[in-house]
């Protein structure tokens, strides 16, 4: 009794106001590039394996887009390791950015895997068929192989890229890599990847071959 007496006599405690917790202002969304799509659609040749990022061919050709002041964004949809089959799973993601144009880099890990070249010409077509039936664009980009592979093989791998550009009148870059596959410092230890430098020089050669189908636009 004394006790809640003593307790209810006791003048109350004042209590520290309570500030309530501010959640940090919502970031606001960025724009949606407006831009048009090219596509680096292919495989470590296109992702820019083993290159620093920023430096894969991709990287170079949007530098030499807007050099050029050619309004167009380039998507980098390169996986190292990919062949035609994973290509032909992953159309629909290049559908979705809905491209203008195509660089259309697939089936050099087919062959280096000694994958049949028809199966690789299946898919190739398939792709090709598809994104034109959707009014994009492509460019076919040609890949050799070394020369232990035996000139039967190479030779009709080499010949299918010429075939399909001839069969859908595609612009054809016959070899991705040339001007930079033999000489030194343009190519990585393995053979078979650009360098930083290397990857410049592929750039330009795309360029000089997807210039004339952005500026007639």
């Amino acid at each position: 009794m004394w006790g809640l007496v003593a307790a209810c006599g006791r003048p109350p405690v004042e209590q520290p106001e309570r500030v309530e917790a501010r959640s940090p202002a919502p970031k606001m969304p960025a724009a949606p590039d407006p831009r048009p799509v090219v596509a680096a659609f292919g495989d470590s040749l296109s992702a820019g394996f083993g290159a620093n990022p920023g430096a894969s061919y991709p990287d170079f050709l949007q530098r030499e887009l807007d050099r050029r002041r050619l309004r167009y964004r380039v998507a980098n949809l390169g996986v190292s390791g990919d062949t035609t089959t994973g290509g032909v799973a992953r159309v629909d993601s290049v559908l979705a950015l809905q491209p203008k144009l195509v660089i259309l880099e697939l089936g050099g890990n087919d062959g280096l895997r000694g994958l049949p070249v028809s199966a690789t010409r299946s898919n190739l077509e398939q792709m090709i068929e598809v994104f034109e039936r959707s009014s994009i664009t492509v460019v076919l980009a040609g890949i050799t192989l070394p020369p232990n592979y035996g000139a039967d093989y190479v030779g009709g791998f080499d010949q299918m890229y010429r075939e399909l550009a001839a069969h859908y009148k595609l612009p054809l870059i016959p070899f991705l890599l040339e001007g930079v596959a033999t000489v030194p410092g343009l190519m990585q230890p393995d053979g078979i990847h650009p360098t930083a430098e290397g990857n410049r020089k592929v750039a330009q050669t795309v360029m000089r071959t997807i210039e004339p189908l952005l500026t007639a636009r």
